[in-house]
């Protein structure tokens, strides 16, 4: 049986924009990213102690450099595993 090839909507969509508007797409895709990494960080640290909140705030950083999620995934599972424990 033959792997079927299929895309995702926003792969079709890149595709159709034109090169000059990449710039401002990569751009607009940015900022939302950051914001969003910037509401996960102050919500970590409304939610867990200031060294836990620092930990798990190092993990998402690392897991964006490595490109892992996984890092960032380890950390939230141990964070609620010790609170289970306790």
């Amino acid at each position: 049986m033959s792997k079927r090839n299929t895309r995702s909507i926003l792969e079709e969509i890149s595709q159709v924009i034109p090169q000059t508007h990449k710039e401002s797409l990569i751009e607009s895709r940015a900022g939302h990213v950051i914001s969003s990494a910037i509401n996960l960080i102050d919500m970590l640290h409304e939610s867990y102690d200031q060294e836990t909140a620092g930990e798990l705030t190092r993990r998402l950083v690392n897991s964006i450099k490595s490109g892992d999620p996984a890092k960032f995934e380890r950390g939230i599972r141990r964070v609620l595993q010790n609170k289970n424990e306790n």
